[in-house]
């Protein structure tokens, strides 16, 4: 048997490879839309990609399913479990729990894991060259490294009513069916630590079932009403575009056949597309950003956590423009496709084409947590982190509001005195910044090094 684990860090998700050498069948689970690098690995190691799927339909990115099986003719396997409202509205074969896959000499077994969504999977893979005995499971979003996936994406991203304590009582009884497998099981999940489908995801690849069984928070609920509410308490913000993503992965996300070649732009092409509503993304790093920048100009750095961002942040509807260098451009293509901005319309490699073509460059202030502290009283200070992260302690006077939801929640900011904005140590609050600026705010401040350096100059918090 061949087995390949991808994780990608930017939305901390994972695809599998599982394959037979002797017949050299693969089948791919759960991929991300920028399909050619399963392929490449397929090729790589002989294989041929014959069988595409996933455990179910996602949220937090846009599937690859559809597009590699288009590019490889490979067959298309995905649940039809779930009942009507969930189903795929697509061309398919469809998967239902007690279903037994072959490859070769691999058999994939497939169990109905309801509960993160109605309509999940998970296949249990053995290696029957070396046995009966099952080897591994790949869980998805049902069981992770010390947690298990969340059961209120449905209602707070996709606006289902009613539609989380039905999903935890439903992933309690899944939880049950698993534990009849063998303790030694290998589980590998479908995310890793920084994933927003669960609350405290582990950072190793994988586990056994036995180890969850010991050490997991949710596998030790003393009965269901205990469990359903420990899963739905202190679950972070689910990101805007999750519901986007559900939409369009049930209909059946648009073949690029490819990835899309953004092109090489000057500032007066930059200038037209911006009139005519297209969004600058300036994808460097805060510290450059602040410096100097095109106006109007939104900072999603080339850094962990890209993907969904921009997914936050950016209008499917309205192209795009990239200020990065050349260098830069595959990774930023990749990581917008895969939460479904396709349109994208180019690229500045740098500002300094901007200035020297006699623009106006505009910069992000900076302020001093103590001369914000000494002069607070001027200023409407916004922290933008999570709802968990300000209930462990917030500046004195300071206004909650996340930074996805700024754009969202823009008259709650007066524009008649100066707005300081503040996270954790910068990155989302220069983000933050970049968002009122957008929407025309021009008093706006960065707080310089955020609530750490609050804290480290021993200012008080509530």
């Amino acid at each position: 048997m061949y087995f390949e684990r991808i994780f990608d860090e930017d939305l901390a998700q994972v695809s599998y490879i599982v394959g037979c050498r002797q017949t050299g069948e693969a089948l791919i689970v759960d991929p991300l839309r920028d399909v050619d690098r399963y392929v490449s690995i397929a090729e790589h190691q002989g294989l041929r990609i014959t069988h595409v799927t996933e455990t179910h339909i996602h949220a937090d990115y846009l599937s690859g399913s559809r597009e590699l099986a288009h590019a490889s003719g490979a067959q298309l396997l995905l649940s039809d479990e779930g009942g009507p409202d969930w189903q795929y509205a697509f061309e398919h074969h469809g998967l239902h729990g007690g279903d037994r896959l072959h490859l070769g000499n691999v058999a994939i077994d497939v169990v109905h894991t309801p509960g993160h969504t109605p309509e999940h999977i998970t296949f249990i893979v053995t290696d029957t060259a070396a046995g009966d005995a099952p080897t591994l499971a790949l869980t998805g979003d049902f069981v992770f490294v010390g947690d298990v996936g969340r059961p209120d994406l449905l209602e707070k991203a996709a606006s289902v009513t009613g539609s989380q304590e039905t999903g935890a009582r439903q992933l309690y009884q899944s939880l049950k069916v698993i534990r009849e497998l063998p303790q030694y099981l290998a589980i590998w999940p479908g995310h890793g630590a920084g994933s927003a489908c669960g609350k405290s995801l582990g950072a190793v690849p994988s586990t056994t079932l036995g180890y969850e069984e010991a050490t997991s928070w949710a596998f030790r609920a003393p009965d269901e009403d205990s469990f359903v509410s420990q899963i739905l308490e202190g679950q972070p913000e689910p990101p805007s575009y999750f519901g986007r993503m559900k939409v369009q992965n049930r209909q059946g996300p648009p073949i690029l056949d490819g990835l899309p070649q953004p092109e090489r732009l000057n500032p007066q092409a930059v200038e037209r597309l911006q009139r005519d509503a297209a969004q600058i993304v300036d994808a460097r790093p805060k510290t450059e950003y602040s410096r100097g920048h095109i106006p109007g100009s939104l900072n999603i750095q080339a850094a962990e956590g890209f993907s969904t961002w921009a997914g936050w942040t950016l209008d499917p509807n309205h192209p795009i423009v990239l200020v990065a260098p050349e260098s830069r451009m595959e990774d930023l293509v990749r990581g917008l496709i895969r939460v479904g901005l396709d349109e994208i319309t180019g690229y500045l490699p740098n500002i300094t084409l901007w200035s020297d073509d006699g623009r106006a460059v505009a910069t992000l202030p900076h302020i001093d947590p103590r001369e914000l502290y000494q002069r607070s009283n001027e200023f409407q200070i916004i922290d933008v982190r999570g709802r968990d992260e300000w209930d462990e302690g917030h500046i004195v006077g300071a206004h909650h509001i996340h930074v996805g939801h700024l754009s969202q929640r823009l008259d709650e900011i007066p524009r008649n005195r100066p707005v300081a904005l503040h996270c954790r140590a910068g990155d989302r609050s220069t983000l933050g910044a970049s968002i009122l600026r957008h929407f025309g705010y021009d008093n706006v401040y960065n707080v310089t090094g955020g609530l750490s350096a609050w804290k480290a100059q021993g200012l008080p918090l509530s």
